[in-house]
């Protein structure tokens, strides 16, 4: 039997970082305000800003600073209620804890989507929303800016697993006032740590570097082109937000900034398989990938994908036989503490509800990683491992189905 691909390993990183990380090592140049202009973290929101057609861009610590940062800088009062859906991992209702807000959570369907009529319904007495596209599945984002819109509501974009991922061929993360993206190890573009969030409002991007720790007039240094509207939002809030500290460092941007032209490629090696397996995937009876929506165009580095008629015993020997297998799976309802459940959220100040769709979801949705630069050989041992661990569970008399 072939060995199972490591699924764990990032992509090297560059060569074209080595240089200038070397460089800073040896000038101990790593605070990102050090240099009068153009340190590589404020290189790095300049090229991300172009990269996806945005005005402002500003790196922070992590994706949850930036969620944090959208949210405060929206002045949304204390104990204000954010919409958020159900299905997203746990950093993202903590977020808008610490931001002094308060989660209120939307039904998610089994296609890992907003369900529309639910978030329809709580939208009054919100005051603001968060979609998080968790595993870069995207919700009906037509239908809801639409709702959003119609209300007056601002829109925070989580994209921390879409980045290259478009929505009617617009980048996801530019559709909301605001997109928030992750550089953690397992996202399509790592460094280990690190977040970035894009906007073209000024007023909320100079709030938010304020915020992000740009203290006494360290923002100047975010003004890099004659621009009228900004400058004049940085004057107005000097001295008149705390700083949370929340900065990048000028390391994590030399790791990041090589990485932004690979997103192309990555993109198009990841969508190809995720394809590949989810085709072999939807070949067995007990296994189901759900289809992407039509304006959707995905950059998966992960696999998610329902069991069809198993039993909780039966989803529980599942996963026990892939790993015997070799493959890892993570199944979000059945995981001890896992941090994608809702019900283990005991940190909510308002209890989340029964919100049925997703609880249901949770307990059959399963996770395996496929970064993109696996081999379609890699790929088919996987596929192989999961659909032979489906048949060891529900029977040898089921073999024939599909091959």
């Amino acid at each position: 039997m072939s060995l199972t691909p490591n699924v764990y390993d990032a992509e090297p990183i560059p060569d074209a970082a080595r240089a200038e990380i070397d460089r800073m090592l040896q000038s101990g140049d790593l605070f990102r305000y050090t240099a009068p202009q153009d340190s590589p973290v404020a290189l790095l929101e300049r090229d991300f800003a172009q990269t996806m057609g945005s005005r402002y861009a500003l790196a922070v610590s992590s994706c949850s600073a930036a969620l944090f940062l959208s949210l405060k800088a929206l002045g949304l009062p204390r104990d204000a209620r954010v919409l958020i859906p159900a299905f997203t991992f746990a950093a993202v209702p903590s977020s808008v804890v610490h931001a002094d807000c308060i989660p209120v959570l939307c039904d998610v369907g089994d296609n890992y989507r907003i369900d529309l009529a639910d978030f329809e319904a709580k939208l009054d007495g919100v005051q603001a929303v968060l979609i998080s596209h968790m595993r870069g599945h995207t919700s009906d984002m037509d239908a809801i800016m639409a709702l959003c819109d119609a209300r007056g509501l601002p829109v925070i974009e989580d994209a921390a697993h879409s980045l290259g991922t478009t929505w009617s061929g617009r980048n996801i993360g530019t559709i909301g006032l605001v997109g928030c993206f992750s550089f953690q190890s397992y996202k399509l573009v790592n460094a280990g740590e690190g977040g970035i969030m894009i906007t073209d409002d000024p007023d909320l991007v100079a709030r938010a570097v304020i915020m992000s720790g740009a203290y006494e007039h360290n923002w100047a240094k975010h003004i890099t082109t004659k621009d009228d509207a900004l400058n004049a939002a940085f004057e107005t809030w000097q001295n008149r937000l705390p700083l949370y500290n929340l900065r990048m460092n000028n390391l994590s941007a030399a790791v990041i900034r090589p990485q932004l032209a690979e997103i192309p490629r990555r993109v198009v090696d990841g969508r190809a398989n995720h394809d590949h397996v989810a085709s072999r995937l939807n070949g067995c009876q007990w296994l189901q990938v759900p289809a992407k929506l039509p304006q959707e165009e995905r950059a998966p580095d992960s696999i998610q994908f329902n069991l069809v008629g198993l039993s909780d015993e039966e989803t529980r020997a599942f996963a026990s036989a892939a790993a015997a297998r070799g493959v890892k799976v993570q199944i979000f309802g059945m995981s001890t503490d896992n941090a994608r459940a809702f019900w283990n959220w005991r940190f909510l100040p308002e209890a989340p509800g029964e919100l049925p769709g997703t609880r249901a979801m949770l307990m059959r949705a399963c996770d395996t990683r496929l970064p993109a630069r696996l081999t379609r050989d890699e790929l088919d041992v996987i596929a192989d491992a999961l659909i032979a661990a489906a048949h060891d569970v529900m029977g040898v008399g089921a073999l024939a189905y599909g091959t």
